[in-house]
């Protein structure tokens, strides 16, 4: 039980994936796609590392196909299960319905962690996991917009009621912007280049769909290795679309507020950018005395609240990287609160 919360768990119909034809010939795709969720990442070292305890309530903040969720559960502990995306929720919840009022789950982002945990009225918890990026079912259903493999529209969002599209950036930022986006989100070096051609397109052709986007890409770029030349921009578009860096910075200071003492805190990141706000957010909350040559003596820092357990990333071996290629860029950092 989740304290005495009558907890309602969110049910969505089922949606209708329909395949399309492939981005290119060595890349064909099934006519017949099975949308499944990847395998969780790192699952042993995050449940050895965050150590849920039978009874305690864990925060899954990105419960996706909901591995780490059952992984929680299987262990004894509760879990509040949270996601933008409505597919995930509905995952979720027929998967996991057998453990009851042990599991609830929520669509939200987990930015708005604090008003969920109000609206339960659970003021502290016991854990919280972060497993930030795309799921492969996102990536392989061609009508959410994520993939330049699978023709569909310039969508991208992980929330279907957020705002905006993917192709409403692309169609609306100016040419510096979109240069700004390409560079700093995707670190793109061709950016510039690209976002020229993109704004001179869309006069004519303004881009609706995914295909024609990586296609002019590619034109432009050239293929040079094993990358699609699209990748760093479709990248930077999808983060833009959801703000899921600065999400990722009020999440972490949402929950980790509300960790126990004693209470772990772990984050899964594919992305340097994400891996350095973790980075740094966990290193400047567990410095308990700041330090400048011109003061006169040391002060304490008012945001010490954390203890790192893990002071270097922990990666994933070589056998989940050959099982589980998705997982190879992957990266966890863990603390606990003080």
């Amino acid at each position: 039980m989740l304290g005495q919360n009558v907890i309602n768990t969110f049910w969505f119909e089922r949606p209708l994936w329909v395949a399309v034809d492939s981005f290119t010939a060595e890349e064909e795709a099934p006519e017949v796609e099975e949308f499944i969720y990847h395998r969780p990442v790192l699952e042993s070292e995050v449940l050895e590392l965050i150590e849920p305890k039978p009874g305690s309530l864990i925060v899954d903040a990105t419960c996706g196909g909901g591995g780490h969720t059952e992984a929680f559960l299987e262990s004894g502990a509760n879990v509040l299960a949270l996601d933008r995306d409505p597919d995930a929720i509905q995952h979720v919840s027929e998967q996991l319905a057998r453990f009851g009022k042990r599991l609830a789950v929520r669509q939200a982002n987990f930015r708005c962690a604090t008003s969920v945990l109000d609206e339960l009225g659970i003021r502290t918890i016991g854990g919280a996991l972060f497993d930030i990026g795309v799921s492969s079912r996102q990536l392989e259903n061609s009508e959410r917009g994520f993939s330049f493999m699978r023709n569909g529209p310039l969508d991208m969002r992980m929330d279907p009621r957020a705002q905006p599209t993917a192709a409403a950036i692309i169609n609306e930022y100016s040419e510096e912007q979109l240069t700004r986006l390409f560079r700093e989100l995707g670190e793109e070096p061709a950016a510039r280049r690209i976002a020229s051609l993109i704004v001179k397109t869309r006069k004519s052709a303004p881009f609706r769909e995914t295909l024609p986007l990586a296609r002019a890409i590619e034109k432009l770029v050239g293929r040079h290795g094993r990358h699609h030349p699209a990748t760093q921009v479709f990248q930077a578009l999808r983060m833009e679309v959801n703000d899921e860096l600065g999400a990722l910075e009020e999440g972490l200071r949402a929950l980790t507020t509300r960790l126990e003492c004693g209470g772990r805190i772990a984050v899964i990141t594919f992305h340097s950018l994400e891996d350095r706000i973790v980075k740094n957010f966990f290193r400047d909350h567990s410095r308990e005395w700041l330090d400048k040559p011109e003061w006169p003596a040391p002060q304490r820092n008012p945001d010490y609240d954390l203890k790192l357990i893990t002071p270097k990333p922990v990666e994933p071996t070589e056998e989940e990287r050959r099982m589980n290629p998705r997982s190879r860029s992957a990266k966890l950092r863990v603390a606990e609160k003080t």
